[in-house]
């Protein structure tokens, strides 16, 4: 399956990864749907920029971002990369907190991906935005983060059999450290990160978003159940 011609629908679209892939998917001539929660600037912005189509769902509302999905008829590629991060001791951590994020990172990816396949066509792609912290996490208060991210694992490679027959691959792609919004090159953690990188720089959103490109290639159409990490050796 190659971009162009193609219905792409992007969970989690307006900034840093997210905004990558629409980006790389809407040159590539595919046309792009993306959802946002709070950016609505950032949304407008990108949509102006790209020609893809800003739509505001909520990926922790289970209910509205399903009507999202199936509003928008038949998805080739499917990706998901609204993420959550909430990190902190455990014993102190507001429980209320941790299930927001649970209810974004699980359940909006699993449900976003289910009903993404019920119009899918046969070959299409579903790939996850994970991250590499679910096989490698050197640092305290990240617990429940991680817990998320591993069960993205999981999560995959059921899929990965259950679409299997219709030639649907199900693909987690797992960044590292990344210079977004969220983890920022010059921000406060980046010291830690480097020292535990084999190459010293962080990665950039494009290269995440290159590789999502390649995933949802008919080059890739053999890869299923697999995690992708893109770290610069961080979980080496």
């Amino acid at each position: 399956m190659e971009s162009s011609n193609h219905k792409v629908f992007v969970v989690g679209g307006s900034r840093g990864i997210g905004a990558a892939i629409v980006r790389r998917f809407s040159a590539a001539g595919a046309t792009v749907m993306f959802t946002y929660a709070a950016s609505a600037d950032a949304a407008i912005a990108l949509a102006a920029e790209t020609g893809a189509q800003a739509l505001r769902a909520d990926a922790g509302e289970r209910d509205v971002l399903i009507a999202a999905i199936r509003d928008a008829g038949p998805i080739d590629i499917f990706i998901y990369n609204a993420g959550l991060l909430v990190f902190g001791d455990p014993l102190t951590l507001d429980a209320d907190d941790v299930d927001q994020m649970i209810d974004v990172n699980v359940r909006g990816a699993y449900f976003g991906s289910v009903e993404a396949s019920r119009m899918m066509p046969d070959g299409g792609r579903i790939l996850v935005i994970g991250s590499d912290t679910a096989d490698s996490m050197p640092f305290t208060g990240l617990a429940a983060y991680v817990m998320t991210k591993a069960a993205m694992q999981g999560m995959a490679r059921g899929l990965a059999r259950d679409m299997g027959p219709r030639d649907i691959t199900v693909n987690v792609i797992q960044p590292g450290p990344t210079d977004t919004d969220m983890n920022p090159a010059e921000g406060p953690r980046a010291a830690g990160m480097l020292a535990e990188m084999a190459i010293k720089r962080y990665g950039t959103a494009d290269e995440v978003a290159a590789l999502a490109l390649y995933l949802a290639g008919t080059q890739a159409r053999g890869i299923t159940g697999a995690m992708h990490t893109i770290d610069g050796g961080f979980a080496a």
